[in-house]
């Protein structure tokens, strides 16, 4: 078995934990129905099976070859992608005005899921043009978005985001490359940039990059960064300044090119301004921001493939018996092999609601009826990110990991496959902002949203939850909303917490338990999900709905309760005993 889109777990969170039919009912998405979406995921679906997922593998062996200063991608991939633009997937969310369906993020968001399940080196590209047509989008001048938004929606151009230099990684506050100013209105970039995924390839004609730059004058630090398009073959047809200097040899995603690019080796490569001078990095964000989620999703999507391979795996493979028995079991028999299946089953499940939610908040903040709603989704949303972004990437790294745990040896033997899923995965929790200054900007940042306000209306959504539960005659929903209850209040404690240790300036508490607080928000919230999932389901079961379909559910939430967030308490305890416990680490790193 290679990969089977889950459409229907998809659905079910799209529109009971997300809310997507309510949103339709409401009045918020317009022109589309829950028929339609379905019939949209069902699609992407049989194009992820039949095409893209077949061709993961083969893009993992062979990857990608620099020849001269092009790249040439694995055999098939342009067939492949080109297949997929047609289609119209590359414009899924994009505005009509420029050739795209108009459809909402939520939707993009599963797409994007089944997209990087499928196989995460493909989905890559796609996920950085996005991007760029929101940049340019958003902060463009009308000359530039006539000129790069329509092939760059159909997808006949691809786009980039240049950041990171050798000597700065994530500290943007020290980039080098420079702009100046030709008089025309053009810019002559020049530096160099790495790490820049699909910095050039042969998929396109055409690649647009979007580059951060200095300009002549410009202050120092963050405050004096531009951004600036510049395209591969210019307006004219002729080349620009700028070439691939070399690939990098990466742990996974091999069919992704991962690019050193140089601006300017034979004079400047020539740019346009996005935006206003010096506000590059707000402009930046605009792509950042929804690619931190997409990075969560990509978590959800690798663990999902690596999923289905270890359960299909632990269906066939026979190894010792089980008590009562003479003959060989499936390794599904044994507990212990259960346990790590419903761990990855359960953490996916619960990362799917975080993202898709978060996804939802996004379009709330662009569509809601009015300015104080939409301000409001807003900040959900920007709340929400850091979280979906590093607790769907963790995830995806610990369910790729237990994958290959339980295909044991077998796993650590490349021919099974189970090991690409743990290689690839590893790559998320480290790009668009490692998950620790993901954590940094949850606590220091996101957390004091409006005084607090956007965390106490999450805070009071779990509470809510937690009672419906907790009210409801299942033994299984009073158990999940009873460890939901318990779950939440450590959680409102330590918000508390924090939120005073970043008021008073108490800096060191407040970071020192950042990353373990952002995997308790995340237990949280997850099983606030799981829970709305499992309350849906036991109505549809009263309903008469067939109870197999919906049991499982359930049972999830259950799970999660029981095995998972009760570590929720004792993150609690470490986050506020984080800053003392540091003290000394001098004396203990030195040995």
């Amino acid at each position: 078995m290679s990969y089977i889109a889950p459409v229907e777990d998809i659905m079910f969170t799209l529109n009971e934990v997300a809310g997507l039919d309510r949103a339709i009912t409401k009045g918020l998405y317009v022109d589309i129905s829950t028929d339609l979406v379905a019939q949209v995921l069902e699609e992407a679906g049989r194009f992820a099976n039949e095409k893209i997922a077949p061709i993961n593998r083969q893009g993992d062996e062979v990857g990608v070859r620099l020849e001269s200063d092009n790249v040439a991608m694995p055999p098939g991939w342009k067939t492949i992608y080109q297949a997929w633009t047609e289609a119209g997937w590359n414009g899924l969310s994009c505005d009509p005005d420029f050739g795209g369906q108009g459809l909402p993020h939520l939707v993009q968001a599963a797409c994007t899921e089944i997209w990087n399940s499928a196989s995460m080196a493909f989905a890559l590209g796609p996920l950085l043009t996005s991007g760029a047509v929101e940049a340019i989008a958003a902060h463009g001048s009308s000359t530039l978005k006539q000129q790069y938004l329509v092939n760059l929606v159909s997808g006949a151009w691809m786009g980039t985001m240049n950041l990171t230099e050798a000597h700065a990684g994530s500290d943007l506050s020290t980039i080098r490359t420079r702009a100046e100013p030709q008089g025309d209105g053009t810019y002559r970039v020049t530096g160099q940039k790495i790490f820049i995924t699909y910095g050039e390839h042969d998929l396109t004609d055409n690649i647009i990059h979007l580059v951060l730059a200095r300009l002549p004058g410009a202050p120092v630090g963050t405050r004096g960064i531009s951004l600036f398009l510049v395209p591969k073959i210019l307006p004219d047809g002729a080349r620009n300044d700028v070439h691939c200097g070399g690939l990098e040899h990466k742990l996974g995603i091999h069919a992704s090119p991962t690019c050193t690019m140089n601006f300017g080796d034979k004079g400047g490569a020539t740019g346009w301004l996005i935006g206003e001078e010096n506000c590059g990095l707000a402009c930046m964000f605009t792509m950042m921001n929804n690619a931190r989620l997409a990075m969560g999703l990509q978590g959800v999507g690798i663990a999902e493939r690596a999923f289905q391979k270890a359960l299909g795996f632990a269906r066939e493979r026979r190894q010792g018996r089980v008590a009562g028995s003479m003959t060989a079991a499936t390794i599904i028999e044994h507990p212990d092999i259960r346990r790590m299946l419903l761990v990855m089953k359960s953490k996916i499940h619960a990362a799917r609601g975080i993202c898709y939610l978060t996804a939802a908040a996004i379009d709330a903040g662009h569509l809601a009826s009015d300015d104080e709603a939409k301000r409001r989704a807003s900040e959900k949303a920007s709340l929400l990110t850091p979280v979906a972004k590093a607790y769907g990437s963790d995830i995806g790294c610990e369910v790729a990991s237990l994958g290959l745990q339980v295909h044991g040896g077998m796993g650590f033997i490349e021919e099974t496959g189970a090991a690409q899923h743990m290689r690839d995965a590893r790559i998320a929790p480290i790009y668009e902002g490692t998950n620790g200054i993901q954590a940094i900007d949850l606590v220091m940042r996101k957390l004091s949203l409006s005084g607090g306000e956007a965390v106490a209306g999450i805070i009071t959504e779990i509470r809510l939850n937690a009672s419906a539960l907790a009210a409801s005659n299942s033994t299984d929903l009073v158990t999940i909303g009873l460890g939901l209850q318990d779950a939440c209040l450590t959680f409102e404690e330590t918000t508390n917490f924090l939120l005073l240790a970043a008021a008073s300036k108490a800096t060191d508490d407040a970071l020192s338990g950042a990353t373990a607080y952002l995997t308790m928000f995340g237990h949280t919230l997850g099983l606030s999900t799981l829970g709305t999932s499992a309350l849906a389901a036991h109505a549809e079961i009263r309903r008469g709905a067939d109870p197999a379909r919906h049991q499982g559910r359930i049972a999830l939430a259950r799970f999660f309760a029981d095995q998972i967030a009760v570590e929720v308490d004792g993150l609690g305890r470490a986050i506020v005993t984080a800053s003392d416990a540091q003290q000394g680490a001098e004396f203990a790193l030195a040995s």
